[in-house]
């Protein structure tokens, strides 16, 4: 073969793989996306109770001395019922700040700090509020454990994997397919939070030692939604 035929074979080659490479690829037919979810309801298994106390003053350094007397006693009272898993305890924020007057000049400090108590034995806890006698509530929270919800999660994923194909073999019916087949599919699910509970803060003086704060848990739910595609075919 002559030099001049090899090029022009040679460029017939590259067109031919160009065109090809360019070339649009037909859009799936007879494809149709669908979603389902599941939902199952739990009883909130986790009490946070945030206790809270200020303090003002003209020298600071009193000021953060009455908030630190403050909090070692709340966490002395804690300390004594605490176990792991059932009744932790952490101490919050710790704050001290000036305060000014309209003119500019200094004319005190003020000061806040928190102690956090949190766990399972709800009872417990609850109880713990008559026994502090340094602070006040500011936050009452449930929540649904890590644990509590690990129970759930697998039977509410399957009950949203059921209604997706459930609804996939539907629909393909009502379109007079005979059957279908899974193209794509997203599994995700929901992340449960116990918000706060707004309180009154409750008077630093206990009439009684044993008086405990009244709390009920309330439901927690857990969703778990699939969404994708699916194929719909003649089967």
């Amino acid at each position: 073969m002559q030099r001049s035929q090899l090029r022009c074979a040679a460029a017939a080659v590259i067109c031919a793989a160009g065109a090809a490479h360019g070339q649009t690829l037909p859009a799936p037919q007879n494809v149709i996306g669908l979603s389902a979810s599941a939902t199952v309801e739990v009883t909130k298994d986790l009490l946070s109770v945030a206790f809270s106390t200020s303090r003002e003053g003209a020298d600071a350094g009193a000021v953060q001395s009455q908030l630190k007397q403050a909090v070692d006693a709340a966490l002395t009272e804690v300390r004594k019922v605490a176990k792991p898993g059932q009744i932790d305890v952490q101490t919050g924020n710790f704050s001290l700040y000036p305060r000014y007057s309209p003119k500019g000049g200094l004319t005190g400090w003020q000061g806040s700090a928190e102690v956090i108590v949190d766990g399972r034995d709800v009872t417990g806890i609850a109880q713990l509020t008559g026994r502090v006698s340094t602070m006040t509530i500011a936050r009452v929270a449930f929540s649904l454990s890590r644990e509590a919800r690990d129970k759930v999660d697998a039977d509410v994923t399957a009950q949203a994997i059921t209604r997706f194909r459930a609804k996939a073999d539907a629909v393909s019916k009502q379109f007079g397919f005979g059957g279908y087949t899974i193209r794509e599919v997203t599994l995700s699910t929901n992340e449960p939070s116990g918000g706060p509970v707004p309180m009154m803060r409750m008077q630093a003086s206990r009439a009684a030692a044993d008086e405990s704060l009244p709390v009920e848990a309330g439901k927690a739910s857990v969703t778990a939604s699939v969404s994708g595609s699916v194929q719909m075919s003649a089967r």
